[in-house]
């Protein structure tokens, strides 16, 4: 499985964003966001499947929950930030 991630500003969004996107069936966990990706301000993140992310980001949006960035697989395996 290629993960993904979104990153949110605080556990709380975070939690709540996992909440709607299991409820919306996409698999998915909260977790510490990489090291790396914490510069960034995002503490917590959703890990989930690459090819539900586009699905998880307009469920996101229509149930208003706020997220900071999306990061996603590239072809050599490294993350990067995407716009949705």
């Amino acid at each position: 499985m290629k993960d993904c991630f979104i990153t949110f500003r605080s556990v709380t969004f975070a939690q709540r964003g996992e909440s709607e996107l299991k409820r919306g069936g996409i698999p998915c966990n909260v977790q510490r966001t990489p090291r790396w990706m914490e510069e960034q301000g995002c503490g917590y993140s959703v890990r989930l499947r690459c090819q539900d992310v586009t699905s998880a980001v307009d469920l996101l949006k229509r149930k208003q929950v706020p997220y900071r960035k999306v990061y996603l697989r590239g072809m050599d395996g490294e993350l990067e930030e995407t716009a949705l």
